[in-house]
């Protein structure tokens, strides 16, 4: 019996080292997965005309005074 608990203890706790790395590699191939669907969508829609109005792309500049130091 306490051989049966030894390895019943050497296996929660290799389950619980091992379960936040499965859980963020889940995560990564959904992201992936969904960034993959939006290229095949983006790539799927026709192209728009020239004499149509074209979205203004704005990128967001990180404040400067900002602890980051980006």
């Amino acid at each position: 019996m306490n051989t049966f608990m030894n390895y019943l203890a050497v296996a929660v706790l290799f389950a619980l080292v091992l379960l936040p790395a499965l859980v963020g590699l889940a995560r990564e191939r959904r992201i992936d997965r969904e960034l993959r669907d939006a290229r095949r969508d983006q790539e799927a829609t026709p192209p728009r005309e020239a004499g149509a109005a074209q979205p203004v792309v704005v990128t967001r500049r990180p404040y400067l005074r900002s602890w980051a130091r980006i």
